[in-house]
């Protein structure tokens, strides 16, 4: 690698880029320069990550030559070798161990019998023994430090290189991940490319070639096409959760996972093809699906201004001073996690019992966490003044997806609150909402929330199950959320879909939400159906995508949703629709409109746990709440102040005060029990 011919270029030390679509440039920083031109865009992409694929190799050749010390792999011998040494030097500390116990019995055997001789020349004798013992415990001592010190001298070595060894895997591991996001990002970039010129090509009437019998064949557009994307359309009206009289979900978890998968096994979709505003549309539209011109009215100017306003009006219609709230909170500290420390911990516990420390948690409650899914109420106070139901459902969808916008950087885990534990949030003067949230069982953990708006009221339970798959976390809900609008009585209920957060074990921790979601209408039957994409390196997708359709009581599809979970949601009006040659729908809306932006987080929110401005307003202290209340958790308080020991013995207290109150509550229910047999009897 270090002796190169002459005119050549070391692949180590050589610049790779590009200077058109099909241009290729390699030098080496000097005289010598190398141009190469490839046939296309998609030829030359994989010239280049061939070479930076090389020249990461030519490094990693280079970097161990010049190195001193061996960095290859042990072979299988070496491990059962170094494997078959600690084993010895082990064996060696149990028989120094085994000898001293015996030395130091015969020991103190010999000083006992020394105390009970009264005799002086029996005592000399003794005395000489009692020598002899003392002088054999000390060589065994001796032998006993030796063989510590060379086990130890032996682990450090081997120690310090299996860890040089295994942070030059991460390493490499990591520079394989870039490269391979990086590449799907290409893929990515260069299909979109490739089915953008093929939609223009239909648009225009051009069809260079005759698809295959197992293609769906799509006639040619008259109309200039915007976007065009595929939904997945709602299954049968019997695979949605089934609900009784008292509003409550009785669709078993495991139930929900075998239609989940039937879904995944067979998806029912459609194509969506979005024209532009100045397009000629065809004169056939769909019975009842005709698009109206959406105008904005003075109420709805009102709910969009309601944010900025820095007054609230009382009943006499003087301005009265809002409270002004906190705009940071303490900053996270640079406490790194010693594993042992939480390992030595649960040594002979139940793992249910295990005091997991705060360096997991962010300095908010579960309680608070779910009420955070009102940070975009102002979409639901939106979906009050709509006067079409399917219109008002493409609302709530959004504002269902909203929901978890504050997942993407999130990977903190909120405290669970303990029995009893409340948490109330007055916002009425600002967002118009009051919400009240309580954790009502401790085994299985359950909350129960509930909110009144601006013409609205939104409640649900929750509770989730949680699967551990080695490398990620499945965090599945189990409960249901309900909505209800005042003026136009509908009532809609879903559930929430499967969070995923991976790299549990090693790596940089990223979470991710996927699924299918039902939201149903009870009163109209109108439904949306959801789907949340998985995100993949691989995907020809966008990434973290949700796309939608809203279908009336007819199972006629009235609007079309699509989007991604962290950044925004778009719908429009279906104006027609026909079929493929395989019976399959295709979708034609109009210009879609924008349902849900999110917000920009606030500046250096990264320091502060990727807080939203309302997450840091959520543990502000406030006066007069209850005794109960999320705000008074003193574990919290101490996590959110940067006092990270303090929180985890707080943290622990509590936990066993509760456990004990636990045990009280069965001891008492046990003792009512055996007395109301005792009265039958």
């Amino acid at each position: 690698m270090a002796h190169t011919c002459r005119g050549t270029i070391n692949l180590a030390s050589a610049l790779i880029h590009t200077e058109d679509s099909t241009t290729i440039i390699i030098s080496n920083g000097g005289a010598q320069t190398f141009h190469l031109k490839a046939t296309s865009e998609v030829e030359r992409q994989k010239w280049v990550t061939a070479l930076e694929l090389a020249k990461s190799e030519a490094i990693k050749m280079l970097e161990a030559e010049s190195d001193e010390e061996e960095r290859q792999q042990p072979d299988k011998n070496e491990l059962q070798l170094m494997v078959r040494t600690l084993a010895s030097k082990l064996e060696d500390l149990n028989t120094c161990n085994d000898l001293i116990a015996k030395h130091g019995n015969a020991l103190q055997k010999t000083l006992s019998e020394l105390e009970q001789v009264d005799d002086p020349a029996d005592a000399a004798s003794k005395l000489k023994a009692v020598n002899e013992r003392a002088t054999l415990f000390r060589i065994t001592s001796n032998a006993m430090i030796n063989a510590c010190s060379e086990f130890h001298d032996l682990a450090a070595v081997q120690g310090k290189r299996w860890q040089k060894l295994l942070q030059q895997e991460h390493e490499q591991r990591l520079k394989l991940e870039e490269m391979v996001e990086q590449l799907a990002k290409d893929q990515i970039s260069l299909e979109k490319k490739a089915r953008m010129s093929v939609i223009t090509a239909k648009a225009d009437g051009q069809r260079d070639s005759i698809p295959s019998d197992e293609e769906d064949f799509y006639d040619a557009l008259d109309h200039q096409v915007e976007k065009e994307f595929d939904v997945a359309l709602p299954h049968s009206k019997d695979k949605h959760h089934r609900r009784t009289g008292s509003d409550l979900s009785m669709e078993s978890y495991a139930n929900d996972l075998s239609s989940e998968s039937e879904s995944e096994g067979s998806v029912n979709e459609a194509r969506v093809y979005t024209t532009k505003a100045n397009s000629p549309k065809k004169g056939l539209q769909r019975q009842g699906s005709g698009r109206r011109d959406h105008k904005r009215t003075g109420s709805q100017d009102k709910i969009r201004m309601s944010r900025s306003l820095p007054d609230s009006q009382n009943a006499e219609g003087s301005l009265v001073p809002r409270r002004q709230r906190r705009k940071w909170i303490p900053e996270k500290p640079n406490i790194s996690l010693n594993l042992w420390s939480v390992m030595k911990n649960c040594i002979g516990k139940e793992l249910s019992k295990i005091p997991m420390p705060v360096n997991f948690n962010e300095p908010l409650s579960m309680l608070q966490r779910l009420t955070e899914e009102l940070e975009y109420s102002e979409i639901l106070d939106q979906a009050a003044l709509c006067e079409d139901s399917c219109e008002q459902l493409a609302y709530v969808a959004a504002f269902t997806v909203s929901a978890y916008a504050t997942t993407l950087f999130r990977t903190g885990k909120p405290f669970n609150p303990l029995l009893g534990e409340t948490f109330e949030f007055d916002r009425t003067e600002d967002f118009g909402w009051k919400s009240l949230a309580e954790q009502v069982s401790h085994h299985p953990p359950t909350l129960a929330t509930h909110t009144d708006g601006r013409g609205w009221t939104l409640w649900q339970e929750f509770t989730m199950t949680t699967k551990f798959r080695g490398r990620y976390l499945q965090i599945i809900p189990m409960g249901i959320a309900h909505l209800t609008f005042t003026k136009s009585g509908g009532h809609y209920t879903w559930r929430k879909v499967t969070t995923t957060v991976h790299n549990i074990i090693v790596g940089r921790l990223w979470v991710d939400n996927q699924g299918e979601m039902d939201i149903t209408n009870h009163i109209t039957g109108d439904r949306c159906h959801l789907k949340y994409s998985a995100y993949s390196y691989f995907s020809r997708e966008t990434p973290r995508k949700v796309t939608g359709v809203v279908t009336d009581s007819k199972d006629n599809a009235r609007w079309v949703l699509t989007g991604n979970w962290c950044t925004k949601m778009e719908g429009a009006p279906i104006i027609h629709v026909e079929e493929s040659n395989k019976g399959k729908p295709v979708f034609e809306t109009g210009p879609h409109k924008l349902l849900w932006k999110v917000r920009p987080p606030p500046n250096g929110a990264e320091r502060i746990y990727f807080f939203s401005q309302l997450a840091i307003e959520m543990n502000e202290p406030e006066e007069g709440v209850a005794p109960t209340d999320s705000r008074n958790r003193p574990d919290q308080r101490l996590m959110e102040e940067g006092k990270w020991d303090e929180a985890n013995h707080m943290k622990i207290l509590l936990e066993e005060k509760q456990r004990a109150a636990r045990r009280q509550r069965e001891q008492e229910i046990e003792k009512a029990k055996n007395e109301g047999k005792k009265k039958k009897n």
